[in-house]
């Protein structure tokens, strides 16, 4: 079954961005670069809430990635703002779950912390990814949001860059 990997960059104190999603703080380097470069072969399809996409296409990242199946779900929309695109108006859970099953390479979930709960709470999110940055912004677009129960992880990698940056993966321990 194909699994669906969550994260991103983040703040030591849990944040995708800045209140006006400002980044300015990333550390890219060559070694983040490389890990990308090994990471995207891995996926085939990127999925992402509305908010993460417009501000994605705002910040002239593009609209969608290349290479790879983008889906973007919104209830507001009444279609896709790009042909490469596809609009899903439906249910994110049973969308994604029924996704999962199909036959290909693992889901990349980009940003999100707020449409990625309740893909945590429905035990469908299988591993976590963040490149801790040692900055704390205070405030800002949090990686996590409140969930309506503990979601326990294992660690399964811990990556120190030069840039002072830490990888963290963690397996997601599923229900029972």
């Amino acid at each position: 079954m194909r699994e669906i990997i969550f994260g991103g960059a983040s703040t030591l104190d849990s944040f995708f961005a800045r209140r006006d999603h400002g980044m300015d703080w990333l550390r890219w380097s060559d070694e983040v670069a490389q890990f990308m470069s090994d990471f995207w072969p891995r996926v085939d399809t990127v999925i992402m809430g509305r908010k993460t996409y417009e501000i994605a296409a705002a910040s002239g990242q593009g609209a969608g990635y290349p290479c790879v199946a983008n889906y973007v779900f919104s209830r507001s929309w009444i279609a896709s703002p790009n042909p490469g695109v596809t609009l899903i108006r439906e249910d994110a859970v049973d969308f994604v779950g029924r996704l999962k099953q199909q036959p290909g390479k693992d889901i990349c979930l980009m940003g999100g912390g707020d449409f990625a709960r309740s893909l945590f709470e429905a035990d469908l999110i299988d591993e976590v990814g963040l490149n801790v940055h040692p900055v704390l912004l205070g405030e800002g677009i949090p990686a996590f949001h409140r969930m309506s129960h503990q979601i326990n992880l294992e660690l399964k990698e811990v990556r120190q860059f030069k840039t002072g940056c830490v990888l963290l993966t963690y397996r997601v321990a599923h229900k029972a």
